[in-house]
């Protein structure tokens, strides 16, 4: 039982390793889609930044200079 226990604790956080590992959003990031700008363009409300990632996908990183 303890082993089971201990498995299931590493498998936690390996997924929440994983799933986190390929963005770096922060809390302050707020990407808003800006048809304006173009079918794919971001801006972020927060700081002012200006992403396009492509058509049908959202910006992964945070932009913020500082």
């Amino acid at each position: 039982m303890p082993l089971l226990l201990l498995v299931l604790l590493v498998s936690v956080f390996v997924y929440a390793w994983a799933a986190r590992r390929n963005s770096t959003l922060t809390r302050d990031c707020r990407w808003r889609l800006d048809r304006r700008a173009g079918p794919s363009s971001y801006h972020c409300a927060a700081c002012g930044a200006v992403c396009d990632p492509g058509a049908g996908r959202g910006p992964r990183q945070c932009l913020r200079v500082a």
